[in-house]
């Protein structure tokens, strides 16, 4: 599966592009592009893909994603502010492109670079930046985001050595995880994605998506964990739990209310599965981040 090829635009007088989206879904599909990409959440939240990882972002996180590593930012559909006018409205994120040698083969070539030379390699599985690491690098991409000339580039050095200052527990795409390009593939991914995030709180059939990619339902499930590494029950159980925690920390709904609304129709299943994929039951997953506010 080839996940869409997208080209970032760079000024003509900038070696590097850095931008604040103030659209929160303008890259709302399973994608690719030659430029690391450094991203930083102002606010809203949803379901990240990077790789084979699936996981809830939020406001405050930060994420380095390597080149050509395919990635998918899908932001809750409460989170969106459609009717905001424009000019009032604050960054959904601040990004930062750049190919991995703009600066020259030499530069990552130095013996005093070679952290930022290991953090480039390493980013080709996804880091995310969090805790201290990870609002250093937000302060900087915002001072960054303010500066002129070598500033820019010394502001994207700084940026490099903080999250070079993460371990092995930062890593978000697995290690075997790889990806087939092929153009005839390239749209199915992404219908997959799209219909399940839309319906995960409804009963999915398998023979309704398989028949959406043009596929009998055997055949979907070999392609699927082909293309992901996870079984499409895995998947969707992990987008349904990931509902799940956003609304146990929003804190509206009792846990039972949850459990529907997340899609599971039995609440021992309902249990039972959170606790698989979180390590921790609802109650003491919603009063472990009631705690930490």
């Amino acid at each position: 599966m080839k996940p869409q090829l997208l080209q970032v635009a760079t000024a003509p007088n900038r070696s590097f592009s850095v931008r604040q989206e103030l659209i929160p879904n303008i890259n709302n599909r399973w994608h690719c592009h030659k430029e690391v990409e450094l991203i930083y959440f102002h606010r809203g939240s949803g379901t990240q893909f990077v790789g084979d990882s699936i996981r809830r972002f939020k406001a405050g996180d930060v994420v380095l994603v390597g080149a050509n590593l395919p990635h998918y930012w899908y932001y809750d559909r409460d989170e969106t502010e459609p009717g905001e006018p424009k000019a009032c409205r604050l960054p959904y994120s601040t990004v930062i492109h750049f190919t991995e040698d703009f600066w020259g083969h030499q530069f990552l070539a130095l013996p005093e670079n070679k952290s930022i030379k290991t953090t480039l390699d390493r980013a080709r599985r996804g880091l995310s930046l969090s805790g201290s690491i990870g609002q250093r690098v937000a302060d900087l991409m915002q001072k960054l985001y303010q500066a002129e000339d070598p500033y820019r580039i010394i502001g994207l050095m700084e940026c490099m050595l903080t999250a070079s200052e993460t371990d092995d527990s930062s890593y978000l795409a697995s290690l075997g995880f790889q990806y087939e390009a092929s153009e005839a593939e390239d749209e199915r991914l992404n219908t997959i994605y799209t219909y399940t995030l839309v319906h995960f709180g409804e009963k999915i059939r398998l023979p309704d998506i398989a028949s959406l990619v043009g596929l009998v339902p055997n055949s979907f499930c070999r392609y699927f964990k082909s293309r992901t590494g996870k079984s499409y029950s895995q998947f969707l159980l992990e987008i349904r739990v990931g509902h799940a925690c956003k609304l146990l920390i929003d804190g509206s709904m009792n846990i039972k209310q949850i459990c529907y609304e997340s899609g599971f129709n039995n609440f021992t299943c309902f249990y039972k599965k959170f606790k698989l994929v979180t390590g921790r039951s609802p109650l003491l997953y919603q009063r472990f981040h009631q705690e930490k506010r």
